[in-house]
């Protein structure tokens, strides 16, 4: 009885949204995605689709919501597609698969959850007194199915579920039930529900043809899941019930108030992992570890602790080692060896954040650095370019130099690579010069002097920005985008793209630029620019797809 309820639910998913899904524009995967023109779009407000939670967003949820901490849905659900982001609604479909394994999660999880007496004491907000004491139900489906659902649940809403009360009472002699039989069963149906796994947005006509004005509520979730990457918290519900998230003012005040929390911390830290590219990388627990605390202690010192100029993210001649990080990157060790901050030795060649271990391990191919997807990283993380992806015809798992490769220095078989009378010369002259730029540095952050295991492989470590001039090293990469403008115009589009869950539209092209124009004159900060989001009147608007 109980799996057939909740395989009800869940082929409700298929009807309520893949079709909204169907409808989204969208672009073959990988780096050279197309964005969708124009259209009919409006230039005041975004279109915006059905946005499924992604694991991470799904899991935080389940946290807020049970205290559920074991990440259900990064055990039991395929993984998203990162492109860069995990939340690119125009990449997400419903299948079979995916409404039988959140089955499985919402088994998971409503199980564990009732038989855990402190997650009943929190979502109950009554004592029962039988185990059918549908008052006491009444109240907690409401409570429930209101967080879950990010809005005041309706009476219809509260009914919906007042007949599985019936099966903590049901004479069964196969089962062990009471009033906790029919909570597991509320909270598997949640869990599965549309309104629930989908941020759906309605709102209201205005008097601009196919663009409406989003509910309190609507607002409310979408501060949360750009803010904070999970489901909002009472006081922000509170605030949403009271219309204090009704004016770009209202929206300010609080997105500062929750600027304030750890979690808006834990999401700027894990859009920095993405967009940049390190959110898996090949190394130990042990050494991920510390390089995440390396990335994440310059991340937080300059977005929030000391709210520096965003472009000291890739300029800063600190960095945050413990003393095994320190010896590993041949840096003088730090006053505290469990870590401190530390200056990097005049002509280290490093600065910022792209010296560290995490980025620099983020882009390498063949158990080695590769130059050219170094180069592309670099084209199209921080210029935000577009850069085709190779001919079908090309054998890309092939290292550079084919058959023989091996006994030529990887600068001599990367040469065919930029061959201007070769196929392939044209395009990867684009990004391999980029990529030799950062060739003395290996893929966990170390310097070297030559190729890996071939010490008659001098590595020059100069490279070119093309159309921009020569570097070397991470400090003069970073110092040359800086002055190129690079960085600005790129981390404005890449927070755009995160917060509308897909690529920018050709329409919002001028509302970009002006972001990018409100950034420079509030001192490049990264939080500031957050905020200005949210504040803005396009945030509180959707055009219709």
């Amino acid at each position: 009885m109980r799996t057939h309820l909740a395989l009800t639910c869940a082929l409700a998913l298929t009807g309520a949204c893949s079709g909204a899904l169907d409808d989204a524009p969208a672009g073959p995967s990988g780096t050279s995605r197309t964005p969708p023109g124009p259209g009919a779009t409006s230039t005041v407000a975004s279109v915006s689709g059905a946005r499924r939670l992604s694991q991470a967003e799904l899991d935080r949820t389940l946290f807020d919501l049970l205290g559920d901490d074991t990440r259900p849905a990064r055990r039991l659900l395929a993984e998203d597609e990162y492109a860069p982001y995990d939340n690119d609604y125009t990449l997400q479909r419903a299948s079979r698969a995916l409404i039988e394994s959140l089955e499985a999660l919402a088994e998971d999880v409503g199980t564990r959850a009732v038989a855990n007496p402190a997650v009943m004491a929190r979502i109950v907000p009554c004592t029962p007194a039988s185990d059918g004491d549908e008052a006491c139900f009444r109240a907690f489906v409401a409570s429930f199915v209101g967080q879950a659902l990010r809005r005041p649940p309706s009476d219809d809403d509260v009914d919906r579920y007042l007949p599985l009360l019936a099966f903590a009472t049901e004479d069964n002699p196969y089962v062990d039930n009471d009033f906790s039989t029919a909570v597991d069963l509320v909270i598997r149906a949640v869990i599965q529900d549309p309104e629930f796994l989908y941020r759906i947005e309605v709102g209201e006509r205005t008097d601009d043809a196919g663009v409406f004005t989003l509910g309190d509520h609507e607002i409310a979730t979408r501060m949360a899941y750009l803010l904070w990457g999970t489901t909002p918290d009472a006081t922000l519900l509170a605030d949403a019930a009271a219309g204090r998230l009704r004016t770009g003012e209202g929206r300010r005040a609080i997105a500062e108030r929750m600027m304030e929390d750890e979690r808006a911390r834990e999401q700027v830290r894990r859009f920095h992992a993405m967009w940049l590219g390190y959110r898996s990388i090949p190394h130990s627990a042990e050494r991920v570890a510390q390089f995440d605390r390396e990335t994440s202690a310059l991340i937080d010192r300059v977005v929030f602790d000391e709210a520096r100029a965003y472009t000291d993210l890739f300029a800063s001649d600190e960095t945050f080692v413990d003393a095994a990080l320190a010896t590993h990157y041949g840096l003088p060790a730090p006053s505290d060896p469990a870590g401190a901050w530390v200056r990097y030795p005049e002509g280290s060649g490093r600065a910022g954040i792209l010296a560290h271990g995490s980025v620099l391990a983020a882009f390498s191919k063949f158990t080695d650095t590769s130059p050219t997807q170094r180069g592309i990283f670099v084209r199209t993380r921080l210029m935000c370019d577009a850069v085709a992806p190779p001919p079908p015809t090309v054998d890309v798992d092939q290292p550079p130099g084919g058959d023989g490769g091996d006994a030529l220095c990887k600068s001599e078989r990367y040469a065919a690579h930029s061959d201007m009378s070769s196929s392939c010369g044209a395009c990867h002259a684009q990004f391999d010069p980029i990529g030799f730029g950062l060739e003395r540095f290996d893929i966990s952050g170390r310097v070297r002097e030559h190729d890996e295991g071939r010490p008659e492989c001098a590595i020059d470590g100069v490279g070119e920005l093309p159309g921009v001039g020569a570097f070397s090293g991470p400090a003069e990469l970073g110092a040359m985008l800086i002055a190129e403008g690079e960085i600005d115009d790129c981390v404005v589009r890449q927070v755009w793209e995160f917060a509308v869950g897909r690529d920018a539209m050709t329409s919002e092209r001028a509302a970009i630029d002006a972001t990018v124009a409100r950034f420079r004159e509030n001192g490049r900060s990264m939080r500031g620019l957050l905020i200005d989001l949210v504040a803005s009147e396009r945030f509180a608007l959707r055009a219709e797809e």
